[in-house]
Parts: structure tokens; sequence; C-alpha cells
């Protein structure tokens, strides 16, 4: 599994590059995205079943409809997500943000930050240079 990471100031358009880039990878295999929330608390839907039995201690809860599910797993660790992650078969993990962590990166503006090997790229440029990145 390719880790992708792309980061960044606030504003710089990580969110929009990103959503450029999923559908070129999506055609070269499957595809996941983690984005880190910093200090933004991800509200789940207060008036939802699956809600509350988060909120009742669920270590997972997991809401299905015909289209898709939406889980909240109570373990926040990078780590513990990457290994879900990769037990689903993902080809291909996008993270946006987590700069500290030691991934090769993509930079989005003029953030200086260790590990970067592309600066405001092309799509075209990351899917050509895909075997950079660092296999989890």
């Amino acid at each position: 599994m390719r880790i992708i990471q792309v980061t960044g100031r606030s504003n710089t358009g990580k969110t929009t590059f990103i959503k450029k880039l999923i559908p070129v990878l999506n055609g070269q295999g499957r595809v996941a995205v983690i984005k880190h929330l910093g200090d933004h608390d991800f509200h789940l839907d207060e008036e939802k079943d699956t809600t509350g039995f988060f909120r009742a201690g669920a270590e997972i809860s997991a809401g299905i409809d015909d289209h898709k599910a939406v889980v909240a797993i109570r373990n926040n660790s990078l780590d513990a997500i990457l290994a879900l992650l990769k037990s689903q078969g993902m080809d291909y993990v996008v993270i946006e943000g987590f700069k500290q962590r030691a991934f090769k990166k993509i930079v989005i503006g003029d953030l200086q930050v260790e590990g970067c090997i592309l600066r405001n790229p092309a799509v075209e440029d990351v899917v050509a240079s895909v075997d950079r990145f660092d296999t989890y």
C-alpha cells in the first residue's frame, strides 16, 4: 500500500488537490483518504442512533445505508487506521496533514518540511512519481 501524504499550510488547496488526485488513482487501484482534523472535532449526526451507540461507549459504531457505510472508531491512532486500511486491501492511502510524520510528502504552498519530494505538483506528476512514495 502506497502512502501519499499531502501537507501544507491552511487554505493552500490541499483538499482541492486531493479531490483531483482521487479519481486518477482510482484508475490504478483502491484509494482511501485520511484527513488530520487537528483540534477540530468531527461531529457525528447528533440525531442518529450510531452516534448514540458511540457516545454510550461502543469501541466501533457503524451505520449502513444503500450506498455507503459510516464508521466511528474510538482508536484515533494513525498507525491503527493505516493497518485497518491495509487489511481492507487499499492500494493507496492519501493522508492530508500529519506533517510531523516521516512519510515522503507532497507540499502544497511554501511550507518547509522534511521529506518533501514534490511541491505544488500536477496530478500527473504524482502518478508518474508514485513509486517514490513510502510503502506501508
